[in-house]
C-alpha cells in the first residue's frame, strides 16, 4: 500500500482560500468601527468649516449668513454641545432678533460647563440689555427696569474663574478683555436700572398770561371823557334857549 505525497499547489490554494476568508470577517467585524471613525473624522471638518463661516459671516456684519453656518452645527452636535446654540444667538443678537437670540443664549448655557459659561453669560447679559434698552425707547420704564435687574444677575452670577487669563485665551473674542467687559456691563446695568427706577422729575406749569392792565392815566382820561359824555347829554335833554321856543333833538 502506498501512501501519496501531498500535493503543495492544493495545500496553498487551501491555505488562500483560509486567509481570505479570515480577511473577509474581519472587514465585516471592524465596518462599524470603520463607519464610526469616518463619521467622527467629517464631524469634525464639518464642525470646524461651519464654525469658521459662523466666524467670518459675522465679521463682515453678514449675520443671516452666521446664523445659517451655526444651525449647520447643530446636527449630532456631540462635541462643545454649547457652541452651536451660542453661535446662534450671538447671530440672533447681533441682528437685533432679542427674544430668539435671549432662548438659544440661555440654551447655551444650561449645556456649558467650566469656562464654556464666561463668554456665554457675557453674551446673554448683553441681549437682555439691549431688551431693556428697547422697552425704554417705547417708553415701558416698567420694563425696562425688569429686564436690566435680569442682565445685572446674569452678569453678577458669572464666576470668579471669568476673570481668569485661562478664561481670556478660551473667549470667542480673543480682542475682548473678558474682565473689562463684565466690570463695565455690571456698572452700565447698574446706573441704567437706577435711571428707570427714579421717580421722573416734576412738570413745571406754565405761567398763565394775564391780560394788561390799563395804566392810571388811561383809567383818568377815560373817566373824563364819561364825565364830559354826561354833561352834553343832560344839555341836550334840558335844552340851550330860555324861552324854551327850541325843538328837543333826538337822543
Amino acid at each position: 500500500m502506498t501512501v501519496d505525497a501531498p500535493n503543495p499547489a492544493a495545500a496553498l490554494l487551501a491555505a488562500n482560500r483560509r486567509r481570505r476568508r479570515i480577511r473577509r470577517w474581519i472587514a465585516i467585524g471592524t465596518l462599524p468601527l470603520t463607519l464610526a471613525a469616518l463619521l467622527f473624522v467629517g464631524k469634525l471638518l464639518s464642525m470646524y468649516a461651519f464654525a469658521h463661516q459662523a466666524i467670518t459671516a459675522y465679521v463682515v456684519d453678514d449675520f443671516s449668513g452666521s446664523e445659517a453656518s451655526a444651525r449647520g452645527q447643530e446636527f449630532l452636535n456631540w462635541f462643545e454641545p454649547y457652541k452651536a446654540p451660542f453661535n446662534v444667538g450671538t447671530a440672533l443678537g447681533a441682528a437685533e432678533h432679542l427674544p430668539a437670540a435671549r432662548a438659544k443664549l440661555e440654551e447655551a448655557l444650561e449645556l456649558a460647563h467650566g469656562l464654556e459659561v464666561c463668554g456665554v453669560r457675557i453674551n446673554l447679559a448683553l441681549v437682555i440689555e439691549r431688551q431693556g434698552d428697547a422697552a425704554r425707547a417705547d417708553g415701558d420704564g416698567a420694563s425696562a427696569a425688569e429686564f436690566y435687574g435680569e442682565a445685572l444677575t446674569v452678569t453678577l452670577e458669572t464666576p470668579e474663574e471669568c476673570n481668569s487669563d485661562d478664561a481670556q485665551q478660551q473667549s470667542s473674542d480673543p480682542q475682548r478683555d473678558m474682565e473689562k467687559s463684565l466690570e463695565d456691563t455690571k456698572d452700565r446695568l447698574k446706573q441704567k436700572q437706577q435711571e428707570e427706577q427714579q421717580p421722573p422729575p416734576p412738570q413745571e406749569e406754565e405761567p398763565q398770561e394775564q391780560e394788561p392792565q390799563p395804566s392810571e392815566d388811561k383809567l383818568q382820561e377815560l373817566q373824563d371823557k364819561l364825565e364830559q359824555g354826561t354833561q352834553e347829554r343832560d344839555q341836550q335833554q334840558n335844552g340851550d334857549d330860555p324861552g324854551g321856543s327850541g325843538t328837543d333833538k333826538p337822543w
